[in-house]
């Protein structure tokens, strides 16, 4: 399988693992801790949830630019891994829920520090980890697999990201019903409205079904959503475990590493190697081209984590999506988050193969290609939920009746199946754009302009909140329309540039 690949491929991937497993078990669980957390809504959830995914790359390029100042790639990695695991502690040492008003803006503005202690050294960490990567394939002996490679670390580090929801989700389950109750999705928002003082005529049964056996509803809200949201404090904590097991494997492999700093030193003082100024703004004026145009797609594909969730928490029938563990059970929404990495590792060598055939018939698509083609198979899966949700309800009328009954709620196929297909798109996509990235930047930048990659995708996160705005106020069916307009505009830039790109790759 790495035959043909350096050996510290496999090493480097291990270590990025725990940041996968924290980055899977945020998306998985973020949005909805804050709503049953703060009782906030989707749209106010989701601009907090955007603001934290834009941190998490925009930051990355602040990482690049302290390890190309500083020379040292590998200190500023081993700092942002130990920050990423302080980050989630924060977050998850509880606090009460309900939130008292007089500490709604103290226990909020922890949250929103922990946040931002986990993008900081996400951003210390993972651009710099990839331009440790792509230095292995500078090498001429590796040079021909670099998107192969890539395609592999991609894989790999979604390894961890399978299990992140499912641990996450076992952990809050375990702590819900060793405290009497069940798990309901659809009670936090309706405990919420119960304490603001609002009707909610189903609340009784929902209740009484969650193991509750009192009459005093107001006493019912408080109590599970203490509970609830606990347990989502709780969940927290397993991906401190996973950052520990990333920080040994990277403190084990560290000296095996290459350093990108040595290859700038070499650049600085080779004339063989040294480019001149035209082709270095040719270089970047591409890269910056490329980093614009995925924007639009990283607005349009990680909304999985936010009105995606909150797609499966309102309108998709979870009453099939069991798994006993004996001493819990593995329901809810956050489960689909596991989807999304199982099918990076079950799809991964599939396409490899794919494009290790076409590339002995000298027939493989040139990587700005691959990008192009990744966005319009992303089009495609969001043209599947629009068609699978015409007709639903809207969001406002879903809440006014308590939640829709199973017998209403959609198939979790058509989210698996919407899953599928943008993990293809992803993959035609993501490692493939790092891969593009390591391979066209100028050497003095490499650190910089793998932050810039992530700095793209930050801006394209910071625009989620708009599909929560989309998501509350009209048809479910535009809503997934609109990132299809998205992900068509991408691919139709792309193609527009795709021959300077491909001139300039060269």
């Amino acid at each position: 399988m790495f035959k043909k690949h350096p050996k510290g491929l496999l090493a480097a991937a291990l270590a990025n693992m725990g940041e996968r497993f924290g980055f899977y078990t945020m998306m998985a669980i973020l949005s909805l801790f804050l709503m049953a957390k703060f009782g906030l809504s989707e749209t106010n959830a989701g601009i907090i949830y955007s603001i934290f995914y834009f941190s998490i790359y925009v930051l990355a390029f602040v990482g690049g630019l302290i390890a190309d100042r500083t020379k040292n790639f590998k200190g500023t990695i081993l700092v942002g891994l130990i920050m990423m695991a302080a980050g989630y502690l924060i977050i998850a040492i509880p606090t009460g829920t309900p939130v008292p008003a007089n500490k709604f803006v103290l226990f909020l503005t922890l949250t929103c520090v922990g946040l931002f202690v986990i993008a900081f050294g996400n951003g210390l960490f993972k651009g710099n980890l990839q331009a440790l990567v792509g230095q292995m394939y500078d090498n001429p002996e590796y040079a021909k697999m670099r998107d192969a490679g890539f395609q592999w670390f991609y894989m790999f580090i979604n390894v961890g990201a399978i299990f992140a929801p499912l641990a996450a989700v076992g952990v809050r389950n375990w702590w819900v019903e060793s405290h009497g109750f069940a798990y309901n999705s659809t009670l936090p928002e309706l405990c919420h409205a119960q304490l603001a003082g609002k009707a909610v005529p189903n609340l009784p049964q929902l209740a009484a079904d969650a193991g509750f056996t009192g009459t005093d509803m107001t006493v019912f809200a408080k109590e599970y959503l203490n509970v609830f949201a606990t347990g989502f404090h709780y969940a927290f904590l397993v991906a401190i475990v996973a950052m520990a097991i990333s920080l040994v494997i990277y403190l084990v492999n560290k000296n095996r590493f290459p350093n990108p700093a040595d290859k700038i030193k070499s650049a600085s003082g080779s004339a063989t190697i040294e480019m001149d100024a035209k082709e270095v703004k040719q270089r970047l004026y591409a890269l910056f081209a490329v980093f614009a145009v995925v924007i639009f797609f990283w607005f349009s594909f990680h909304q999985n984590g936010l009105t995606l969730t909150f797609f499966a928490k309102d309108y998709t029938d979870l009453s099939g999506i069991n798994i006993n563990l004996g001493f819990t059970t593995l329901k809810g929404a956050e489960l689909f988050q596991s989807i999304n990495p199982f099918f990076v590792v079950f799809l991964t060598p599939v396409i490899m193969a794919l494009f290790g055939w076409l590339r002995s018939k000298g027939k493989e698509p040139s990587t700005p290609k691959k990008i192009a083609i990744g966005m319009l198979i992303a089009a495609l899966g969001y043209v599947l939920m629009a068609a699978g949700s015409f007709g639903l309800p809207l969001k406002s009328e879903v809440t006014a009746m308590g939640g829709l009954p199973d017998a209403a709620r959609v198939t979790p196929f058509l989210l698996i199946g919407t899953y599928f297909i943008l993990t293809l798109a992803e993959l035609f996509i993501s490692p493939l754009g790092i891969s593009f990235v390591s391979k066209v930047a100028p050497p003095k930048y490499q650190g910089m302009m793998q932050g810039l990659w992530l700095c793209a995708t930050a801006v394209g996160n910071q625009l989620l909140f708009i599909g929560a705005i989309f998501y509350e106020s009209i048809p479910i069916w535009a809503t997934w329309s609109i990132f299809v307009a998205a992900c068509l505009i991408s691919m139709g830039t792309m193609l527009f540039m795709l021959k300077w790109l491909e001139r300039v790759a060269k």
